[in-house]
This record gives structure tokens, sequence and C-alpha cells, in this order.
């Protein structure tokens, strides 16, 4: 079965890849290259082929991650591509615009709430109560102020029994962001009555939006982080939109 991970073993290619490139003059139809990528990986899901500036060499944007093929995906390429003149993560950039979410899509009413300091900047993220890295991400959100935070309760219970019980119990209590935090950093369950919750809801926005996993921070000009990130690294995006 070919899966990303057999992706990721193909690394040892990246010189036969670049030769070809180097020696290939030879133009595929985009739409080609996608057919073939998705012959090549049936069990992925491929969502967009783009032409590169660099002759036979090709953009694919499959499962939330962009590696390079040639026109015949006979190889593939892993890695970042840099601008050695300005310094800039191309492969990076590029990815973050390809998965940007509309800011506007997040119905924030579904979300709990949490200012610090002016609330003057603002994202969203999607957490499971039981996640061991939303536990480590809370943690780092600890270190930022002047930020609201839109915490979309998403559970994934396949991963985490009972997730979803608890992400209930958060919401119907009387102080959600207490209890939520109770919760996350403190381990202790929230004690409320059954009401009416969101968590269907926002299971199928986070469907629509293809969230598969928490933390996934999502920023107001679109910027997706997966994974969680540092203190650090969420001001530095601060500092970027505010150049914008």
């Amino acid at each position: 079965m070919t899966t990303w991970n057999s992706i990721r073993n193909a690394r040892a290619f990246t010189c036969a890849l670049a030769l070809g490139i180097l020696c290939g003059n030879a133009v595929a139809d985009e739409q080609a290259v996608f057919k073939r990528v998705q012959e090549k990986f049936p069990q992925s899901y491929v969502e967009k082929v783009f032409r590169t500036p660099f002759p036979g060499m090709y953009e694919v944007l499959m499962d939330s991650k962009l590696f390079y093929t040639d026109e015949h995906v006979s190889y593939v390429m892993i890695g970042n591509l840099i601008d050695i003149k300005s310094g800039k993560n191309l492969t990076r950039e590029r990815l973050r615009k390809l998965t940007a979410i509309d800011w506007k899509e997040l119905p924030l009413d579904l979300a709990i709430k949490k200012v610090k300091g002016d609330g003057s900047r603002q994202l969203a993220l999607f957490s499971d109560p039981l996640c061991p890295h939303c536990v480590t991400q809370e943690k780092e959100f600890a270190k930022i102020d002047n930020v609201t935070i839109y915490t979309f309760i998403y559970p994934i219970e396949n991963l985490h029994k009972g997730s979803t019980a608890l992400s209930r119990a958060v919401w119907c209590s009387s102080d959600r962001v207490k209890a939520w935090d109770d919760l996350v950093l403190n381990r202790t369950e929230p004690k409320s009555k059954p009401c009416a919750d969101p968590i269907k809801k926002i299971d199928a926005v986070g469907t629509k939006l293809k969230i598969g996993t928490t933390p996934t921070m999502i920023f107001v000009d679109g910027t997706v982080l997966v994974g969680g990130a540092f203190a650090q690294q969420i001001e530095q995006i601060f500092a970027a939109i505010a150049k914008k």
C-alpha cells in the first residue's frame, strides 16, 4: 500500500529528480500530472498540482503536505526550497498560502472565547481535551498576552476515548473558560448538567476545513499551524500579520 509515509522514504531519489529537472525539456499538463499522482498514491487525498518555474518540476499538495515531482511522477523530492538571496523558505510560504483558511468561515459563536490582556490579536484553536499536545499548547499560550483565543472543542474520540463527554461537560459549564483551563491544565473534570452543545456542528466544520489533527491553530490572515507551536513562533506570526 502506498501512503504518505512511503513518500518520506523517497529522499534517496532527490538527486535523480534534480537531474531529471535539469535535463528534461518536456512540459506536461498539470491535470495529467494530477491524475498520475492519484494513481501512484490512491490512499491519499491529492488536492492540487502546480507547474513550478523550474522546467519539468511540479508542486503537489497532498494530505495538506507539499512535495515536488517530475512530470511522470517517477520521483519525488521532499524538503524546502530556500531563496538564498532573501533567506526565505519558499516551500513553507507556499504551503501556508495553499492551506490558508478564510477567517470568515469560522463560526466563532461555537467557540470558547478567552481574552487575555487587551485581546487585540486573535487566533482560533481546534483542540481535544485529552490530547497531550493540546495540553502542551495551552502552556505555551500562557506565555502570550494581548490575545483573544477562540477554542473549538474538537474531540477525536477514536484516539482519546471519553473526550467527547468531557467536551460536552466543558461547554455546559457555567464558566466555560475556567472549565476548559481546569480540565486541560489541571486535569480537573467539569461537573455540569447536560445541555445543547455544538460538538457535532464543530465536527462538521472541522471536516469541511480538513482539520484532522489537534491542536490546529488558525490566524486571521489564514495561516494554519498544525500540531502546535512554541509561544515564540506564534509571536512571530502575529508580528508578520501586523506588518501586512
